[in-house]
Parts: structure tokens; C-alpha cells; sequence
């Protein structure tokens, strides 16, 4: 049937079909009109309007046209692409009729061929085994030849003449290479190729071969590894083992291009390849200095020969660096950088073999060692410092040779072993301490005139010693072994005070066993005014102040020093004490008021106490000296409170007033004497006698208040208790006077001043006896 009897059928079939009117077009007409008509009703609302008429009746003729003509023209567009478009169908449904006949045509045609090819399989068969016999034929001479290469080779190893061997060696794999190859045929050969039966019997037939390159391997390997101790001597074969390694390399990467470049023909690798020796060249050299630096002082590492391995460790290095930058780098290429890798290898080895060091029980001095060879000779011009050496190889990028935090452990195991040793140290030179207390002698004298024992010296030496060392390694470090031994100061000092206090008692309970115990108490004082000085001597160096159990050192020591000074001076004060009391049990009684021998006795005792008290060290020799005037005023005025001698005329209150005032003069000039200033604390504790004579020996008690508030101004402290003690040993003050005096007193108590010590609140008066009216007769 021709295409034009088609066309016609199409077109008569489509004459038939009834049109179809679609209700989208007949719901759009239904609009256009409804949208006219409301037009017009809008337009032509009055008749006027209609005038008009024509021009709307043109203007919508023209607009209907335009619009007609623009359909037309699209709906003609649109009918001449759809025909181009059934035309390029019936094209493509002729061209697709004439493939499908020329398919069947072929098919035909190879089924025909291929009965014809089964007559080629024996020809193929025949030519596979005629190329294998040709391969069998060209190589037996070789083939005969193997076994006695294979010894020479063998021989030539044994003598270490690895040139030869090795090119022996290269000779024998190129033949088994082209056996293999051959067996294989040619690339895009359609044959079987290489059966895993004739592989296997190739490699057994040339399995000394394989032994060869392990045997030459170990060979090569014991030269490179022996380079460092006999590159002196001959560096021949240390440089014909080189020479070998770069000829092994160059043919793996030859057949690495040569594999990349038949990828599509699957070519194998020949066996053993690629063997990457010059790796295993870096790595035999690793694997030398680590065993190299094992054998130097090994046996005597751990222990006190610490410091002595590290040092052979230091000399080991540099001199096998030495043979290395002078004789190994002429020995090898320049891209070897030799240099660079035995400094990354010994690196490495000091990495793992210090980490082991540092895991051991090491002694102070052992880490001491080690912290100093890393962190200061290490790095040092002496060794890797060297500006030729960082040259080659910054060894801050391979890392530090032991870690921040191995660090921060080591140092803290330092302080740690140093606390131990400062800790038996302090307490050894205690015990020596007290042992010297019980000696039958002074305590030494230094050069200043002043008591002293053996304990502060010690303790400062040992203190700054350790500082000094510490130093060496860091400030942080001297900063941490300051504030450690200052907190063991301060354990210390508690001991000492302890010990201090048990002196006392041990002399309270018999005076005289110990007949030098004021002189070792102060010579205690001395000793802690020397400690004192050192204590903030060794604050001041430190440059920080880390948060550890050491941190709250800031006052800890100090604070001590000062508990235990002010122990040993009470102690020392109730030693004067203890001799003033006889002589104090006399004072304001009927015998002092009749012979009044009592001060002079006094003022000897104190006399003989202060001249002792020079042997004091400064600021502490003036205390005691003032805290000796103050106790004698105190107990002067604690006697006169305790209501010995009440007066009973005038009389007697003059001669009591006067011998008070006596006294105080006579206390004033022999204070002086010794050089004791007359004030303390704004009071002058002896002017307080006179001012109570002056109370005594008022002549009118109705005065009385007027002096009284002039005392009470000069010491605010004084209560009722005390006035109204003064106003019973006057023993004239009448009651009215008495109560006014108090009244005075309840109302205008003064507030003590800034700078005042009180002098009344130390003295206690006795409760008085309660008098009773009735009888003591027995009841009847």
C-alpha cells in the first residue's frame, strides 16, 4: 500500500467523525455575551447615549477583526508544525522498516559462519604448543646454567661482594622473567596463556633465586646496619649496599610504570617485586641506633648511674653524628638527607626510651637527671642546638621528648622526693635541737653577740640549696620546691613550739634541771628571727603562685615563726616571773613599809635578766626588755590590789605614798639604765605607781574624785573594782565619797584610745571575804 492510499483513508475517517462541541466553549460564549450585555447596559443607560452607537458598532468591528486575524495566523502556525511533525513520523517508520529487514538479513548470514569456526580450535592448539616449545628450546642453555649461577651467586655473597652477587642475582630474575613471559605469549594473543601448573614448575626450578635475594637481603642489611661503626674503616660496602638498594628501586618503579602502562593487559608483577628496599635501607638504620644506644651504659641505667648513662648517651649521639654528616652523606644520594633521618631516629628512640626511664621509682637526684639532659642539654648548642643540626631538622616539629604532662608528673615526683628528704632532714635537725637544750653549757655565740644553735642554719641552707638546684631546671619548678619547703617549715615550727611548751614544763616541774633554760630560750627567739629572715627571703624569689596544697604558704610560715616567738617570750617572762616572786610576796606589806629592801632585790633580778636578754637578736630584744618593765608594774600594782597593808592614818598614807614613789623612781632609773624606754604602747607603765601614790596620799577624801578622774583619763581600762580596792587601803573614804567616786565612775566610762594596751585588765582583784554578824562561838 503507498503512502497517498493511506493518507486518503486517514482523511476519509476523519470526515466521518461528528464534531464535538465542548462545554468549556459553549460556558465561554454564555460569559462573552453576559459580559457584553452588562457593557452595554452600563453605555447606553439613556437614550442620548445612543448617538454614539456607530462609533462603539466600529470600534468593536475593528478590535473583532484584529483579534480574528491573530487567531487565525496561530491556529495556522500551529497546523503547519503538526504536519512537519506526521511527516518526520512516516519518515522514521519507513527508516525503521528497512533496519528491521536488514537485521533479519545478518542473522542469517553469521548463522551460516558459524559452523565454519570449530574448524579453527585445532589450528589454535597447534600453534600454542609450537610457541611453548620454541620458548623450551631458545631457553635451555640458560635453563642448564641456573643451578651454578645460583651457587656462584651463593659464593659472592658469603665474601660480601654484593656488586657482583647482586648483578648475578638480576641476571638470573631476567631470565626467569622471560621464561614466565614467554610461557605467557604474546599480548592479545587469543592462546590460554600461563597455566598455574607451568607457573608453579617455573618458580620451584628457579626457587634459589628466592633464596639468593634473602640471603643478599641479610647481607646488605648487616652493612647498612654496621655502617656507623665501620664506615671508618672501609666504607666500601656500605656504599655498594646503597648502590644496590637505588638499583632495586629504580626496577620497582620500572615495573610499576611498565604495569600502569599494560593495565588493560593485566600484566602480572614479576615475583617479589616491589621490594621496597630503600624503606627497609631507613628502617635498618632506625632499628641500629635503637640498638646502638641500648648497648651504651645499659647495664647501669637505673640507679645512680642514671647521670652517667645520659651522658654516654650524649657523646654516643654526637659522635655518631659526627661519622654521619662527614663520612655516611658522601656515601649516599643527596636525597637521601641522612643526616636528617638519624636525627628523626634518635629522636624517636629518646622519645620511647625516657618514657620508659620516667616510669621507674627514680630518687631525687635521678630525676634531676633526666629533667635537666631534656630540658636544657637536649636542646643545647652542645647537642641538638647546634646551628648546623637545626638546619637539617627542626626538632621542636618531631615533638619534645617527653610530654607536657610527663613533665608536670616528673616534677611533681622531684618536690615529692625533696619534701621526703627536707622532712627527715627537719626532723633529725630537731631532735639535735632539743638534744642541745639539756647541755650543761651556753648555747654558741655568733658573730653578733647573740644565742644561737645549729638548727636555723639547717634549715636555711637546706631550704636554699634545694632552691638553687630547682633553679637549674625552672623557675616554676624552684617556685614549687620553695613553697613545699616552706610548708614543711611550718610543720616544722608547730613541732618547735610543741617542743618549746614542753620545755616549760619540764622546767616548772624541776627548776634545776636545767640550769642554762633561759639562756636556750633565748637562743629559741634568736633562732626563729634568723628563720624569719630566711622565710622572706625565699617568698621573694617566687615568681608564681600555683593553685596546689602548697598555695596558702603566703602567711603560713610567718604566722608560725611569730606563735612560736611569743611562746618562747611568755615562757621567758614567766621565768622572770617565777624569780620575782619571792620578792613580790614581800612588796606592800608592814616589813617593805618598815625596811623597804624589797625593790632594790627586784630591780637586781631584773638587771641580770635584761643583760642576758641583750643576747637576743633584734626586734625581740627590746620586747622582752619592755614586756620585763610591764610585768614588774603589773605585779607591783597586782600586789597592791590584793590589799596587804591598809592604812590607818595619815601618816602611814604619807609613808606609803612615798615609798611607792620611791619605787617607781628607783624601777625608772635602773629601766633606764638599761636602756628601756619608759613607754609601751602609749602608757608609761611605772608612771601608773606614782599616779596610785598620788590617789594614796590625797589629804582630803572629798578630792578624791578629782584625782581619780584624772587617773581614769590617763588609763581607761581601771573599773570600779580597782578604784574602790584604792579607796580601802586609803582606809579613810567615807561612804558618800565612796558612792559618788563609783557613781562617777559607772557613768563616764571612756572608751579606750587607739594604740592604748590596757595594763588594769591584766590584774584580777580578789573577791573580798564575806563579814558575817553573828558570833563564832558554838551554838548552845
Amino acid at each position: 500500500m503507498s503512502d497517498g492510499d493511506t493518507n486518503g483513508r486517514d482523511n476519509h475517517e476523519d470526515a466521518l467523525v461528528p464534531v464535538e462541541v465542548w462545554p468549556e466553549l459553549e460556558r465561554a460564549e454564555c460569559l462573552a455575551r453576559g459580559a457584553a450585555l452588562k457593557w452595554a447596559s452600563g453605555v447606553f443607560c439613556r437614550p442620548e447615549h445612543l448617538e454614539r452607537l456607530g462609533q462603539y458598532r466600529k470600534r468593536e468591528s475593528q478590535r473583532t477583526a484584529s483579534i480574528h486575524s491573530r487567531l487565525k495566523s496561530v491556529v495556522q502556525s500551529y497546523l503547519e508544525g503538526v504536519d512537519w511533525g506526521l511527516g518526520q513520523l512516516r519518515e522514521a517508520r519507513a527508516e525503521l522498516r528497512e533496519v528491521s529487514r536488514d537485521m533479519h538479513k545478518v542473522n542469517l548470514e553469521s548463522r551460516k559462519n558459524s559452523e565454519e569456526v570449530t574448524t579453527l580450535e585445532t589450528l589454535r592448539e597447534v600453534s600454542v604448543n609450537h610457541c611453548q616449545l620454541l620458548a623450551a628450546v631458545s631457553n635451555l642453555p640458560r635453563l642448564y646454567k641456573v643451578r651454578s649461577m645460583v651457587l656462584e651467586t651463593e659464593r659472592l655473597v658469603e665474601s660480601r661482594r654484593l656488586l657482583e652477587a647482586h648483578a648475578r642475582l638480576m641476571e638470573l630474575e631476567r631470565w626467569q622473567d622471560e621464561v614466565l613471559l614467554q610461557l605467557q605469549g604474546p599480548r592479545g594473543s587469543s592462546g590460554t596463556g600461563l597455566t598455574s601448573e607451568n607457573e608453579e614448575l617455573v618458580r620451584n626450578y628457579f626457587s634459589g633465586v628466592g633464596h639468593l635475594v634473602d640471603a643478599l637481603a641479610k647481607e646488605l642489611w648487616a652493612v647498612v646496619g654496621s655502617g656507623l661503626t665501620l664506615c671508618h674503616q672501609n666504607p666500601t660496602p656500605f656504599v655498594s649496599a646503597v648502590r644496590i638498594v637505588e638499583r632495586e628501586e629504580a626496577l620497582d618503579q620500572f615495573f610499576l610504570e611498565e604495569r600502569r602502562s599494560t593495565l588493560g593487559h593485566n600484566t602480572p608483577m614479576p615475583p617479589g617485586r616491589p621490594r621496597c628496599w630503600r624503606d627497609c635501607f631507613f628502617k635498618v638504620m632506625e632499628e641500629a641506633v635503637s640498638a646502638r644506644f641500648r648497648s651504651v651504659s645499659y647495664l647501669h641505667t637505673q640507679g645512680p648511674g642514671l647521670a652517667s648513662h645520659l651522658s654516654a648517651l650524649q657523646h654516643c649521639i654526637m659522635g655518631d653524628l659526627s661519622t654521619v654528616r662527614h663520612v655516611l652523606e658522601q656515601c649516599v644520594p643527596a636525597h637521601y638527607r641522612l643526616t636528617r633521618a638519624y636525627l628523626r631516629s634518635c629522636h624517636q628512640f629518646l622519645q620511647t626510651h625516657l618514657g620508659l626511664v620516667s616510669g621507674w621509682e627514680l630518687e631525687g637526684g635521678e630525676i634531676f637527671a633526666v629533667l635537666n639532659w631534656v630540658l636544657h642539654i637536649y636542646n643545647s648548642s652542645e647537642m641538638m642546638g647546634e646551628p648546623a643540626l637545626v638546619a637539617e631538622l627542626d626538632i621542636e616539629d618531631l615533638g619534645p621528648l617527653i610530654s607536657q604532662e610527663g613533665l608536670e608528673q616528673l616534677q611533681n615526683k622531684y618536690v615529692q622526693k625533696v619534701r621526703k628528704s627536707v622532712s627527715e632532714w627537719m626532723h633529725k635537725a630537731l631532735e639535735v635541737e632539743l638534744t642541745d637544750w639539756q647541755r650543761d653549757q651556753e648555747p654558741d655565740i655568733d658573730h653578733e653577740g647573740c644565742y644561737h644553735t645549729s638548727l636555723p642554719t639547717i634549715i636555711t641552707q637546706m631550704l636554699e640549696e634545694n632552691a638553687r638546684v630547682a633553679l637549674m631546671i625552672s623557675k616554676a619548678l624552684r617556685d614549687q620546691t620553695i613553697q613545699m619547703g616552706l610548708y614543711e617549715m611550718e610543720n616544722l615550727l608547730s613541732r618547735f613550739r610543741d617542743a618549746i611548751i614542753e620545755f616549760g614544763k619540764e622546767h616548772r616541774r624541776d627548776p634545776n634541771i636545767n640550769k642554762f633554760y633561759l639562756h636556750y630560750l633565748l637562743a629559741c627567739i634568736s633562732n626563729c628571727i634568723i628563720l624569719k629572715t630566711s622565710t622572706e627571703s625565699l617568698q621573694q624569689q617566687l615568681c608564681s603562685f600555683p593553685s596546689n596544697r602548697y598555695s596558702r604558704i603566703s602567711l603560713g610560715p610567718l604566722a608560725a615563726l611569730d606563735r612560736a616567738v611569743r611562746k618562747a617570750c611568755r615562757l621567758v617572762m614567766d621565768h622572770l616571773l617565777f624569780e620575782l616572786q619571792p620578792h613580790l610576796q614581800e612588796l606592800l606589806s608592814r616589813t617593805w613599809l618598815d625596811q623597804g629592801d624589797v625593790t632594790p632585790n627586784m630591780c637586781g633580778v631584773l638587771e641580770r635578766h635584761c643583760e642576758i636578754y641583750n643576747r637576743v637578736r633584734e626586734p625581740c630584744r627590746q620586747r622582752l626588755k619592755e614586756e620585763c618593765q610591764w610585768l614588774t608594774v603589773v605585779e607591783y600594782v597586782r600586789a597592791l590590789m590584793q590589799k596587804r597593808l591598809v592604812c590607818r592614818s595619815n601618816d602611814e598614807r604619807n609613808q606609803l605614798a612615798q615609798r611607792m614613789s620611791q619605787d617607781a623612781q628607783q624601777l625608772r632609773d635602773h629601766l633606764q639604765s638599761m636602756e628601756i624606754d619608759g613607754t609601751i604602747g602609749e602608757v608609761n607603765p611605772t608612771a601608773l605607781i606614782l599616779a596610785l601614790a598620788d590617789i594614796i596620799n590625797v589629804k582630803d577624801p572629798g578630792m578624791l574624785i578629782l584625782d581619780i578622774s584624772g587617773l581614769v583619763a590617763k588609763y581607761p581600762d581601771i573599773n570600779e573594782e580597782h578604784v574602790s580596792v584604792l579607796l580601802d587601803v586609803r582606809g579613810d573614804v567615807p561612804k558618800d565619797v565612796r558612792k559618788s567616786v563609783l557613781d562617777f565612775l559607772e557613768k563616764n566610762a571612756p572608751p579606750l584610745p587607739p594604740g592604748y594596751r590596757p595594763i588594769f585588765t591584766e590584774i584580777l582583784v580578789p573577791s573580798s571575804s564575806i563579814q558575817f554578824c553573828l558570833p563564832t562561838a558554838k551554838c548552845t
